[in-house]
């Protein structure tokens, strides 16, 4: 196998482990700070029965007796809630309401004892109903898919057919039921409290004002607006599925604990702070002086034993002629020099005379003027490091004379 395949082979292999690393540590979870998903259409369906009591709050109904005035309600609704907020709900309500008149229209009951010389009257009202609803709990509370009290609002209408019960004889020992035959408009509004007894069916209290249109008076007319109180048990069943989803989102795991780090980077910023600190003082320091000797024209070196000069010292003295011959009146001063390591001082004396005579007589050759230059020996040390040293102290030293 190729090595770039191993390679690869190899990235891959560490790359898959990286994955199913990653993978094992970021779990998925509903958060339902991130809103709310809606559900399917077929999801959050119920079915609602209420029954209860109705009581007629007109000028002629509150003459009857309050025990007196209060008549059947009933409803049956098929309904679903489009978010864990909003819902609407169809179906079909019946009520009665109870009031006196001075005509004998249709629904005064003429065989029920009088109230103050008119007549008891009795009109059921039956028809499909609609309503929006909103959940106030779920609405300020935020929704909890465990919660037994919820409460919510609705308003919405109903359009009623009004029907009457009449005697069919004087003895009034027969009955019947006649359609009044018009249409009776209705708006309402309610808050409904329910207690979830198990995930899918409930019980609650629903408490209602109606507004009816064409509510006969004494004057029986038609057309005045009555309002109307009720209170009615509900029941409720809810198919299928009754709670909400929310949104999935990734949970991290928790970080791992970084104090070392960071105690670290404290001590790294601390030093970094320091050397800022010695570099500043550093650059505001004066600056000292320096004394610089002063060196050489130039220096001519030699093997121990030599006094002869090479073609390399002899191309050095013509440059150096050069510099002297630019100007001359300056003097300069021509040493010679010998370790005293080696040797004897006879020899020593006489290799000092005869490198510095021949240093000499070679710029006298270049065309350096005899007087300008003066020519000594020192029978000392030239640097006086030591024997380790001691190819220094072997030279010859050409300066300018003070």
């Amino acid at each position: 196998m190729k090595k770039s395949s191993i390679l690869a082979l190899g990235f891959a292999l560490l790359a898959g482990s990286a994955v199913a690393q990653n993978a094992q540590e970021v779990t998925y979870v509903e958060d339902a700070s991130q809103g709310y998903l809606f559900n399917k259409f077929s999801a959050n369906w119920f079915i609602q029965g209420e029954g209860g009591v109705a009581m007629g709050f007109t000028t002629q109904d509150s003459k009857r007796n309050v025990s007196d005035r209060f008549a059947p309600a009933a409803s049956l609704y098929v309904g679903k809630w489009f978010s864990p907020i909003i819902g609407a709900r169809l179906g079909a309500d019946f009520l009665s309401v109870k009031g006196v008149t001075k005509e004998a229209f249709p629904g005064a009951r003429p065989w029920e004892n009088l109230v103050d010389g008119m007549y008891k009257s009795k009109v059921n009202y039956i028809g499909p109903g609609f309503d929006v609803m909103i959940s106030l709990t779920n609405w300020w509370c935020g929704y909890k898919p465990n919660r037994v009290y919820n409460a919510y609002f609705y308003a919405g209408g109903a359009l009623y057919w009004s029907m009457y019960k009449y005697a069919k004889n004087e003895q009034a020992t027969e009955f019947g039921w006649k359609h009044n035959g018009d249409r009776v408009i209705s708006l309402r509004a309610g808050i409904t409290q329910e207690f979830n007894i198990t995930r899918h069916f409930s019980l609650g209290l629903d408490l209602r004002a109606v507004a009816l249109s064409n509510h006969v008076d004494e004057y029986a007319h038609w057309k005045n607006t009555a309002l109307v109180g009720e209170a009615m048990i509900t029941a409720a069943y809810k198919f299928g599925t009754t709670e909400w989803s929310a949104p999935v989102v990734p949970v991290c795991p928790p970080a791992e604990n970084c104090d070392e780090y960071r105690a670290r980077l404290q001590a790294a910023d601390a030093r970094i702070a320091d050397l800022e600190a010695q570099l500043k003082a550093c650059l505001n320091r004066p600056v000292e002086k320096q004394v610089v000797t002063k060196a050489p024209l130039a220096t001519i070196y030699y093997p121990c034993n030599v006094y002869r000069l090479t073609s390399v010292d002899r191309k050095v003295l013509e440059s150096v002629a050069n510099v002297m011959k630019a100007d001359t009146s300056k003097k300069y001063t021509l040493t010679g020099w010998a370790d005293n390591y080696t040797g004897t001082d006879a020899i020593n004396v006489r290799l000092r005379e005869n490198r510095v005579n021949t240093v000499k007589n070679q710029l006298v050759k270049y065309g350096v003027a005899a007087d300008q230059l003066n020519a000594t020996t020192n029978n000392g040390n030239r640097v006086d490091l030591g024997d380790k040293c001691l190819t220094l102290d072997r030279a010859v030293t050409i300066e300018v004379a003070e």
